[in-house]
């Protein structure tokens, strides 16, 4: 690992926004607040995969991958973020290096990648990508990307967290480096307003971000720009002149919203905009600090009449499912701010969460998850799939809410599952979105699939199987073996057994 890369990641993981890191000495702040799993152990990803997680949403720009075709992957449904216009970030371009390139370096091969790019797309901008193998070989990105940006007189950023580097959550930080060393601030809007703000840490998961941009324009505030979801280059180069800053996934870009309120003296704070009451929240956490940098008063009068009028809107829809969802018990298998923003999400339906997972949460989201449940919350850090199955399998859980890794476990124990992590295809945010998840969770517990998978076979559900069925098959007459299949067959249908025919 190089000398320049090392001393990023302890910049990166210095966190002065974090509660914990304040109370420490100088020399202890910059161990940071997060200890790094050794190479190999990433589990989730790798530092690579985070860092591009966190920047290809970013939509009219050119993402090009320094390394083997492999490291690319699936550049075209990348986590579902939605796009108003370009799709050029949906496009996979790599280097796809080879044997000859590890040994002589793959230095000319990347410039010529750029120049390529450049003249057969001309994006605004060009993202370079290290990998483990291009590290490795000592290709110097930084040294290529200015080279060319100086030949063909466009940005072209380097972004250096190859996969070793650490887990992906320090790829999403270091990406997020990579956007504060070289595109914030580099650019100067064409107007400006008392109402901009930048929201961060949002990617526009299957268009959540369009349901709560016209709350936002139906106030008059403009969203400056946003880092990734639906994100333009020109946009965030000059998001160093919004007002507020709105945190949504802190885990992934919290050294965006410190550093440029240490750059710029930009205020920030981490608000959610999953379920009711949190969407509320962060539009009055909104307008309270627009006010406070200068906007006019009337809007906090303003937000109040639009929160209203949503709420009650909102929870006239949900009334109608209350009656069959509440006392269901949720389990919910996810991180992040959706370990604790869910929560209070699903709460508000009436349904009981039995247990949320905060393998990938914060300090701050374990205490507002206590905050939420109070401090019997059942909080669970690792759960293996044979735990996750006898909970559901017990019933101890109705539904289970998690990403797509976990479904078959669900699905396993014959229990009704919905996905909740960026892989989903339905949208959960704001006002709307939470009518829409309360809509979808009874829908999958009102599925009449789990009737018919949870009936007992015909050959019994007691420890019987289909040899000892087949073993005594051949002693029985012609007439009760066409009573058995009868039988099956009846099951299959729903048929009680005096309506089979003899």
């Amino acid at each position: 690992m190089s000398t320049l890369l090392k001393a990023r990641i302890a910049d990166v993981f210095e966190e002065p926004g974090c509660d914990k890191n304040q109370g420490k000495s100088e020399k202890e702040r910059k161990k940071g607040c997060t200890a790094q799993l050794a190479p190999g152990a990433a589990a989730g990803g790798c530092a690579f995969d985070g860092a591009k997680i966190a920047l290809q949403p970013i939509a009219d720009v050119a993402h090009l991958v320094h390394g083997p075709i492999a490291c690319e992957g699936n550049s075209w449904d990348n986590r579902h973020s939605a796009s108003s216009g370009p799709q050029i970030y949906r496009t996979g371009f790599t280097t796809d290096i080879n044997e000859l390139d590890v040994i002589y370096g793959g230095e000319k091969r990347l410039f010529k990648s750029i120049r390529e790019i450049l003249e057969k797309y001309d994006p605004p901008a060009v993202f370079v990508y290290q990998t483990c193998v291009t590290a490795l070989i000592g290709d110097d990105i930084e040294a290529v990307c200015q080279r060319a940006s100086e030949k063909f007189g466009k940005p072209i950023i380097p972004v250096n967290a190859p996969g070793f580097a650490g887990i992906k959550n320090l790829g999403n930080k270091l990406g997020a480096e990579a956007l504060l060393d070289y595109v914030i601030g580099t650019v100067e809007p064409e107007f400006t307003t008392p109402y901009d703000i930048n929201i961060i840490g949002e990617y526009n998961l299957v268009g959540e971000l369009w349901q709560v941009k016209p709350l936002l324009d139906a106030l008059g505030i403009r969203i400056l720009c946003c880092m990734a979801g639906d994100g333009r280059y020109k946009e965030i180069a000059s998001a160093h002149r919004a007002k507020v800053n709105m945190m949504v996934c802190s885990k992934s870009m919290i050294n965006i919203a410190t550093k440029m309120e240490k750059r710029w003296g930009i205020p920030y704070f981490e608000g959610s905009f999953y379920g009711i009451g949190d969407m509320s929240d962060s539009l009055r956490q909104i307008a309270r600090l627009l006010v406070q940098q200068g906007a006019p008063d009337e809007l906090l009068g303003r937000t109040e009449r639009l929160i209203a009028v949503e709420e009650a809107r909102a929870y006239q829809r949900i009334e109608q499912y209350k009656q069959r969802l509440s006392g269901k018990r949720v389990l919910l298998i996810t991180g992040g701010v959706k370990s604790w923003s869910v929560v209070a999400a699903l709460q508000e339906a009436g349904l009981e969460i039995v247990g949320t997972s905060v393998k990938k949460s914060t300090k701050e989201d374990k205490q507002k998850i206590k905050e939420i449940m109070g401090d019997d919350a059942h909080m669970i850090d690792n759960m293996t799939p044979r735990e996750m199955y006898n909970m559901l399998r017990d019933a101890r859980a109705d539904i289970m809410l998690s990403g797509g890794r976990s479904q078959f476990v669900a699905l396993k124990a014959r229990m009704p599952w919905l996905d909740i992590n960026q892989e989903r295809y339905h949208p959960y945010a704001g006002y709307e979105g939470m009518v829409e998840l309360v809509s979808q969770i009874d829908r999958a517990l009102s599925n009449p699939v789990w009737q018919q998978v949870r009936m007992p076979a015909p050959w019994g559900d007691d420890g019987e199987t289909l040899g000892a069925v087949a073993t005594s098959a051949p002693q029985a007459t012609d007439q009760q073996a066409t009573r058995f299949l009868s039988e099956v067959a009846a099951h299959a249908l729903g048929l009680v057994p005096e309506e089979v025919p003899a």
